[in-house]
């Protein structure tokens, strides 16, 4: 299920990607957050393919390696689905229903609106407000997706030690965190249209979010994978060398002018596509702000090109920091990790609900 309005704490964020898992921990105090810990561990090739575990025993092991590296003693956790596998629908409902009694029509209605037998469906729901134009009944945010999709992530948790308490969807998780950035980047952020760029290993997704909720999201196959392929055909590497001295350096002069340089120029080439594709969807036509996130925004120097590029202010993402952070925490691998950690931030945040 997707336990949206349940208040559990507290819960470890918890992103399974393409490459890695990323565990994000956080805490509170006089309403401030802190980062308690977080880790990242590297995927065996091919245990996440399109975003679909392949391997529950591989990821749960590295679920685990990521527990142990983060010194964390949390035992329940958050984590999500992709948005291209689950489905969302807004619908009415009587606003005097009690929650019980709403989740009993929704579930007796949920055939007309989920195109799946209902055995095979993981479903929830949350009350988003009274309908505009009938106070009489309210907007409720449905959410659905194949029982494997949950089950498969559910028990890579429990592989890696950990119980799941929230599978949340990513585009969700990314909006909390965005919602987070916003309000300490931009005063709110309410009244801004928000581009997200987040470059991963294989894909890059574009996402704009207005009035801080996702209202266009499109992918593109591109990725810090490219980066590290060329640099293992480029240098003889194996792809797991090539992967480590794109992280750690030590690489020939030339890379910079004839590998990175190339690469970096081509990510801000794809970003300026799926600004346009966005533009000529002719719904807005003018985007305030742009954020990089995924392991390639770290990049040095990217955030500036893709501006040229783009002609939209950017910046790279950081959702922690304004937080303080644990003494277990070393800040300045959170720091450089902190662009990839949008999905766990944003499921670690559930805690506070």
């Amino acid at each position: 299920m997707f336990p949206f309005g349940k208040k559990l704490t507290p819960v470890l964020g918890i992103d399974i990607s393409a490459t890695a898992v990323k565990l994000v921990e956080l805490g509170r105090s006089g309403g401030r957050y802190r980062v308690e810990s977080y880790a990242a561990e590297p995927l065996p090739p091919n245990s996440v393919v399109d975003k679909n575990i392949t391997d529950s025993a591989a990821v749960g092991e590295a679920i685990g390696r990521a527990v142990r590296k983060s010194g964390t003693k949390i035992k329940t956790a958050a984590a999500a689905v992709a948005g291209s596998a689950v489905i969302t629908k807004i619908i009415e409902m009587p606003a005097n229903l009690s929650d019980a009694d709403m989740e009993g029509q929704i579930t007796a209605e949920a055939d007309q609106y989920i195109p799946f037998p209902l055995d095979e469906v993981a479903l929830d729901f949350e009350v988003l407000g009274q309908n505009a134009a009938n106070p009489e009944r309210v907007d409720v945010l449905l959410a659905a997706s194949r029982s494997d999709n949950v089950n498969l992530r559910v028990d890579a948790l429990s592989n890696g030690g950990l119980t799941a308490k929230i599978i949340d969807v990513e585009a969700f998780s990314l909006e909390n965190t965005i919602r987070l950035i916003a309000q300490e980047q931009f005063g709110g952020g309410e009244d801004m249209v928000i581009a997200v760029a987040d470059i991963g290993s294989s894909v890059t997704t574009f996402s704009v979010l207005e009035k801080l909720k996702i209202m266009y999201s499109r992918d593109q196959q591109f990725g810090g994978a490219q980066l590290t392929e060329e640099i293992q055909r480029r240098y003889g590497l194996s792809y797991e060398e090539a992967g480590l001295a794109k992280k750690q350096g030590g690489l020939p002069e030339n890379y910079s002018s004839e590998v990175l340089d190339p690469f970096k120029e081509g990510v801000a080439q794809q970003i300026s596509r799926a600004q346009q594709f966005f533009f000529s969807a002719g719904q807005i036509a003018n985007i305030d702000h742009l954020i990089l996130a995924g392991g390639c925004a770290s990049i040095e120097g990217i955030a500036d090109l893709i501006q040229a590029k783009v002609g939209v202010p950017t910046s790279i993402a950081n959702p922690f920091a304004n937080m303080s952070v644990s003494s277990r925490v070393q800040a300045q691998s959170l720091a450089n990790d902190a662009p990839a950690l949008m999905v766990s931030c944003g499921l670690a945040l559930r805690s506070f609900d």
